[in-house]
């Protein structure tokens, strides 16, 4: 079958089949005559296999040593829960992660007025460049300058003068 019909299939893109055919999560197809790939329904077997690994967000990586695994039937299944389990450990630390940047948000929102005025917690959030809340209390303006002051109403990027020679 060709690429377009495993794609199908296997609910992978054309343009990731080929890509994991770069990667070698698969192996390369054999070619028509006319020099098309031709896929059998093992190879969209696979790639249904890394559709799912992909979907529960496993590494190129991880996805290849699942599927050395999978096809290995004297593996031992300590190996796959093992793979899965440190997974398991990522995705846990990821939602730490994204937990704590809606606290973050939650608090930078709801400490915005959300009206007319320039001054805005998110905005001087964003600015600080630090993954925790910055202070919440008003301040001056930084010492380099505080872009809010050369214009409060400014609506976004200016064009930048060229220096005077």
């Amino acid at each position: 079958m060709n690429i377009g019909r495993a794609a199908k299939l296997s609910g992978v893109s054309a343009k990731m089949i080929r890509y994991y055919e770069q990667t070698r999560l698969i192996p390369q197809p054999l070619r028509q005559e006319s020099g098309y790939r031709d896929y059998d329904d093992a190879d969209v077997h696979r790639l249904r296999f890394i559709r799912r690994a992909r979907d529960l967000g496993f590494a190129v990586e991880q996805i290849g040593e699942l599927l050395g695994l999978w096809s290995d039937r004297s593996r031992a299944s300590a190996d796959v829960k093992a793979i899965a389990l440190e997974h398991v450990g990522r995705l846990k630390d990821k939602v730490t992660e994204i937990e704590a940047m809606v606290r973050t948000l939650e608090t930078l929102a709801n400490h915005c007025h959300g009206d007319d005025r320039p001054d805005c917690p998110i905005i001087e959030g964003l600015a600080e460049g630090e993954c925790g809340l910055p202070d919440l209390q008003p301040r001056e303006p930084h010492r380099f300058g505080d872009p809010g002051e050369q214009s409060a109403r400014r609506k976004g990027p200016q064009p930048r003068k060229a220096p005077a020679h």
